[in-house]
């Protein structure tokens, strides 16, 4: 019966997915480093409160193949009942180049917008700072977010990796 039971576990766990996504494309699509950790260690749920915290290896959770930390147990639990809301948009990728190009650019986690409690990562390196060119647009941001979201959905509705 044990035996059973764990095979069901690690069934369940692999069968686990979001928008279609097996966790394996989830962790190929999402940007993360080699250990599948998000937004460089920062926790997500510290943007919402308004400032950037990296999180700590002891208060780490893993949704859907993605690790994340946090700067205390609240920001945890919270992340826990609600990883939506709380995860970034286009999988941590920049906003403005998934909304103007449809690519999957680096970001600087301390380069960040909260629109519509959706939480947008930009690039920020040599001397190019794509939320100021996110800022600067002149299509409303609604818009810019539509483009952005059909283009994150190109890559997340992909089954071929």
């Amino acid at each position: 019966m044990t035996k059973f039971i764990f095979t069901i576990t690690l069934f369940t766990m692999f069968s686990v997915s979001i928008n279609g996504q097996s966790i394996d494309q989830r962790q190929k699509h999402f940007n993360t480093d080699k250990q599948h950790l998000a937004i460089e260690g920062y926790d997500p749920v510290s943007y919402f409160n308004g400032k950037p915290l990296k999180g700590k290896i002891e208060w780490s959770t893993t949704n859907d193949g993605i690790t994340y930390r946090f700067s205390s147990v609240a920001n945890k639990n919270d992340f826990i009942a609600n990883p939506k809301k709380y995860q970034p948009a286009y999988g941590g990728w920049c906003a403005y180049a998934m909304s103007i190009k449809g690519e999957k650019v680096d970001v600087d986690p301390l380069t960040y917008k909260i629109t519509n409690g959706r939480l947008l990562l930009f690039y920020n390196r040599f001397f190019t700072n794509t939320l100021e060119s996110w800022n600067e647009q002149k299509s409303p941001e609604s818009e810019l977010l539509k483009k952005g979201d059909q283009s994150w959905e190109k890559f997340i509705g992909q089954s071929n990796f």
